[in-house]
């Protein structure tokens, strides 16, 4: 095939190489995004929109557009710790237009940032098409190559990101190294059918040994099982019938649709990984999103770091763009203004993860609630803490090109 020329080549075409992809062509530069997969349809992907994300969205111009996308709108979080229903965050006194956590299948987010950047005439969006190796020039990577259908597919260009996710084929090529924080959990994601008759969940049941999350959406539950890491081999060998009355005896509301997971086929093991690279950057190539730091499902936030990553790249780095190749120095400016907030809320997740979560998963008696939630329950206003956290995040991003 024809070497193609651009002056930005993005690997990965989810939430944060679209959502660079897109700003980056609506700031004038030409901008090539590569989604190794024919479509955005997959299921268990992340599917929250949290309301700094919707920020941007307005700041872009596209939040009407966006909204008119079937979605859930979820104001305020709850669920089960043992026999006590808690309310644990209350969005509706955050500080952004819109004040709840928007739920949509992520491939509808992804089709219209897809069809919004196809109305400017230099965003590239290529399906099948999947990096598998680097072009350098004098010690700087100045394109890509990749695998497509109708043979390998050259592309050179002044800056290539890595947005390929925690499995990322760039960062490994480019020989970045990674600094793994562990994670003591794995996470079962399912599907069950959703009754109009059944009460709204958008947390789900902690239990002594258990923890199964609910989210809503619309004519089914996406749900997830929480299982110590690496359990799930011995878990499928006590049997689907096991499996299934584990989470009937959790939500027992379910007990007539868990028939619905007829085989470990239905079910999608996400191994839960919390890293982060040392180094983001290399002369040429930038890492964003997961690709530089895989975080946690807890509170859904993956998404919204890997968005407020696309949009500070975008800000920082349209104008060198316009000139030529950004410099290092140019490029470690993302890291920089990125690398507190990944820090911040990787430490929040690791400390749920090996003082709340873990623990919860090893207890075999009756289980109480935690003093921190029960201040939650005594003092509501005190809900709007993890509404910013989770809603907002630290340091969040606003459009500035």
């Amino acid at each position: 095939m024809k070497p193609l020329q651009t002056s930005c080549v993005i690997a990965g075409g989810g939430p944060a190489g679209m959502m660079l992809g897109y700003m980056l062509a609506r700031a004038g530069i030409d901008v090539t995004v590569l989604e190794k997969h024919a479509d955005f349809l997959r299921d268990f992907r992340g599917d929250t929109i949290h309301p700094s994300t919707l920020e941007v969205m307005r700041e872009l111009g596209l939040l009407e557009g966006l909204l008119k996308r079937p979605h859930q709108k979820v104001a305020r979080i709850g669920g089960q710790i043992g026999a006590t229903k808690v309310e644990i965050a209350d969005f509706t006194h955050l500080p952004t237009h819109c004040k709840f956590l928007a739920f949509m299948p992520q491939w509808d987010f992804l089709n219209f940032l897809a069809e919004e950047g196809a109305r400017l005439g230099n965003f590239h969006l290529h399906m099948q098409a999947e990096a598998s190796g680097l072009i350098e020039t004098d010690d700087c990577i100045s394109g890509l190559v990749a695998k497509t259908p109708a043979g390998e597919m050259r592309i050179e260009a002044g800056l290539v990101i890595g947005a390929d996710g925690r499995g990322s084929v760039i960062r490994d090529l480019a020989g970045l190294k990674i600094e793994n924080l562990g994670a003591p959990i794995d996470v079962l994601w399912m599907q069950l059918s959703r009754k109009p008759s059944d009460a709204p969940e958008t947390l789900g049941r902690f239990d002594a040994g258990r923890i199964f999350i609910m989210l809503d959406r619309g004519d089914y539950w996406q749900c997830g099982f929480v299982i110590p890491k690496d359990a799930f081999v011995a878990l499928k060998e006590k049997g689907i019938e096991a499996f299934r009355e584990d989470i009937a005896v959790l939500m027992p509301s379910l007990r007539d649709r868990v028939g619905e997971l007829e085989s470990w086929d239905d079910i999608k093991l996400l191994t839960v990984k919390v890293d982060r690279l040392r180094e983001w950057a290399r002369p040429g190539l930038l890492c964003i999103g997961d690709a530089a730091h895989a975080m946690s499902p807890l509170g859904g936030v993956g998404i919204n770091l890997a968005i407020q990553d696309a949009v500070a790249a975008a800000n920082l780095l349209a104008a060198p763009l316009k000139k030529g190749p950004p410099s290092l120095a140019e490029l470690r400016r993302v890291q920089m203004r990125r690398a507190f907030p990944t820090r911040v809320t990787q430490a929040v997740q690791v400390f749920a993860q090996e003082r709340i979560i873990g623990p919860l998963l090893r207890e075999r008696g009756e289980i109480t609630l935690p003093f921190p939630v029960k201040m939650l329950q005594w003092f509501p206003y005190l809900r709007r803490f993890p509404a910013r956290a989770v809603g907002i995040g630290v340091r969040p991003e606003h459009v500035e090109i």
